[in-house]
């Protein structure tokens, strides 16, 4: 896989894997993450948000990004799959990315339905019985993916696997899990904060209210 010299080191005897700490460094660095009180799409308050749709206008970070999401993707995810589908609009960017370097047909899932033309939600080719691997940058719930899975089902397609970068960990993998999709994340809130207390970043109150809304 291409990129593959970003992928810095793994988890061994309780270190810290320095593929975290440097998504860490990259998040602060382009303002993806920010502190404050956020609403999500979800509805819910956030003492955080993590917004990595500034990503791409940082080729560095950028490339950085690719290679964690290609070190998520195991070879046997990679030869299971048929296509890959991103959510809007996050997902589109980096999933055109994975797709081209794995040499797997590319498409995206609209929020809505079109209201003219085919009037689809898809946006690509998809043939039944194609399997096909989900795609978004950070997820809470869920909800973008299970929408996005269900109308991927509902035109013949099939899905196992859903990756995303950052697991907030709020409900989002045991409700995919409910309807057959395992989720794959380069890391999660919880490691997150963990590195961002160590390194001086946030403050123990921080780090308290972050975990405060970890469910899983």
């Amino acid at each position: 896989m291409q990129n593959a010299k970003y992928l810095i080191g793994v988890r061994m005897h309780g270190q810290v894997d320095r593929g975290e700490d440097e998504l860490c460094r990259i998040l602060l660095r382009t303002g993806c993450l920010q502190f404050g009180t956020f609403r999500l799409a979800s509805g819910m308050l956030s003492p955080y948000y993590v917004d990595l749709r500034l990503i791409p206008s940082d080729p560095e970070a950028f490339r950085k990004i690719i290679a964690f999401y290609s070190y998520v993707l195991s070879a046997t995810v990679v030869k299971r799959v048929v296509r890959i589908a991103g959510i809007p609009t996050a997902g589109i960017a980096y999933g055109a990315i994975l797709a081209f370097n794995l040499a797997k047909p590319f498409m995206y899932v609209r929020k809505e339905a079109k209201e003219h033309g085919r009037g689809r939600r898809i946006e690509g080719v998809l043939l039944p019985g194609d399997r096909v691997l989900v795609l978004d940058d950070v997820i809470t719930t869920g909800t973008n993916i299970l929408e996005a899975v269900d109308a991927i089902r509902s035109e013949g397609g099939l899905v196992e696997d859903a990756v995303v970068l950052l697991d907030r960990q709020q409900g989002g993998g045991a409700n995919l899990k409910n309807i057959g999709v395992r989720l794959h994340s380069f890391s999660t809130m919880h490691r997150i904060a963990d590195i961002l207390l160590a390194q001086g970043t946030i403050d123990e109150r921080q780090h308290e209210e972050i975990m405060g809304q970890i469910i899983s």
